[in-house]
């Protein structure tokens, strides 16, 4: 068995694969500051739920777009797994080829995103995350990373919206019954929800436009991908697994490789 770890800006998502097999999901808060014992500790707790003992790994695969957590998080997975993490980065073998002006500035997530939709599904294939930014990625047919966009995320603009007013509140993030809102809150879940299908709509239009692929497939995976995957026709596959299956991906690569 493996452990695959995607360290996001808000959460960790962690899943534990046997063979293509996901055997289990559990997520911790990236935010909240910890010792390499505390990371340990939690970590070896969650496993034993699922009973699997964190000493019978064979390997661990690490994508993180927040450096700050690494140094003590890597040290937890070495000591208490005795595995050493692969670390999704420059070196690592993906099978992506990435033709941007700058490589390097793309975010790991993103790679393993499109790992695992190129894979899968196949070229060209247009990958939405909606995490704590929404990007939307465009992997060519020979497997090319060509493009990336970045939006906030729904929650990125929630906040916005109640810590920069005075009298709107902290609301729960979902579609109202009506974009006809008549009170607050459902007026700020109208703008946010139907904004945010709204802008899905027209970047996916208009990369298909200016990319010339109108056979372009859309998939998307993400904490509120869901939600607005139900609401358009636009999104053709949602895949909840995407991110921890690049990760499994990724890690069978290196391994073959080494």
């Amino acid at each position: 068995m493996i452990l695959v770890i995607d360290v996001g800006n808000t959460n960790m998502t962690l899943g534990v694969y046997s063979g293509d097999r996901l055997e289990a999901t559990f997520r911790l808060m990236t935010k909240t500051p910890r010792t390499s014992d505390e990371y340990g500790v939690m970590l070896t707790q969650l496993l034993k739920n699922y009973g699997i003992e964190a000493k019978t790994l064979e390997g661990t695969v690490i994508a993180s777009v927040v450096p700050d957590v690494m140094h003590s998080f890597t040290s937890a997975i070495i000591r208490y797994t005795e595995t050493k993490p692969l670390i999704v980065g420059p070196g690592i073998k993906t099978g992506i080829k990435v033709v941007t002006e700058d490589p390097r500035a793309i975010g790991a997530d993103r790679i393993v995103d499109a790992v695992a939709a190129y894979e899968k599904y196949g070229g060209p294939v247009l990958v939405l995350d909606f995490g704590t930014a929404t990007t939307y990625d465009l992997i060519t047919e020979k497997g090319e990373f060509a493009a990336g966009i970045t939006a906030p995320g729904i929650r990125i603009s929630s906040e916005a919206l109640w810590k920069q007013t005075a009298k709107l509140p902290n609301i729960e993030i979902k579609k109202p019954k009506s974009i006809l809102a008549q009170e607050t809150i459902s007026s700020m879940q109208a703008g946010l929800m139907y904004g945010q299908i709204g802008q899905t709509e027209y970047i996916i239009k208009k990369v298909k436009e200016e990319s010339g692929l109108s056979d372009l497939k859309v998939v998307a995976t993400g904490g509120l991908g869901r939600s607005i995957a139900d609401e358009t026709d636009s999104i053709d596959i949602y895949d909840s697994a995407l991110t921890l299956e690049g990760l499994r991906m990724i890690y069978d690569k290196n391994r073959m490789k080494k």
